[in-house]
């Protein structure tokens, strides 16, 4: 194995790592953006003790299982 191979083998392994860096840094930056998109849909979601003191105590409150 002469010079230049070794040499190329090595450029071609730091490309490799470089760009597993940078997909590892895409991957964390689309899961924390889909950690906030999923934040902001929770936080969306109306109280259910609030909704429920709008309808009344007894809504909801039974179901029917006769089918």
């Amino acid at each position: 194995m002469d010079v230049s191979a070794i040499a190329a083998a090595a450029s071609a392994n730091a490309a490799a790592r470089v760009q597993a860096e940078a997909s590892v840094r895409v991957l964390k930056m689309a899961m924390d953006m889909q950690a906030e998109s999923a934040l902001q849909l929770l936080e969306a979601i109306p109280a259910v003790a609030a909704s429920a003191q709008a309808v009344g105590s007894t809504a909801g409150g039974v179901v029917d299982t006769w089918a």
